[in-house]
């Protein structure tokens, strides 16, 4: 998790504590609302992400607008919630594979209409 927020941070320009809370909220959510193993496979992965996810706020009011205001309180403007999500889902996709990546996030419920 640290190389992980370590590389998004640097790339992005937003704050590691930041990034990591962003991070930990985006991996919660994805476990939440996506269908299949994939985001499950994408923690196991990514060391630490288990405990960040463990301390990561609730997500507000669920869905993605939940992610989206649970992403905002954390600290996150807009173009700064797409550049680190971004880089997440570039990570996802060297980890995961592309198709696997695409398959997940198009099990997410109204996710399609923002990425």
């Amino acid at each position: 998790m640290d190389e992980l927020v370590q590389h998004i941070s640097s790339t992005t320009g937003v704050d590691p504590a930041v990034s990591r809370s962003a991070v930990a909220i985006i991996l919660k959510f994805l476990l939440i609302e996506a269908s299949g193993t994939e985001a499950q496979e994408l923690v196991d992965k990514i060391t630490g992400a288990s405990e960040a996810i463990a301390n990561a706020p609730d997500i507000a009011g669920g869905g993605v607008m939940g992610v989206f205001s649970s992403l905002r309180s954390a600290g996150l403007g807009i173009g700064e919630l797409q550049s680190v999500a971004g880089e997440l889902l570039s990570y996802a996709n060297t980890q995961l594979g592309e198709a696997e990546v695409r398959d997940m996030l198009a099990s997410v419920p109204g996710l399609s209409q923002f990425i």
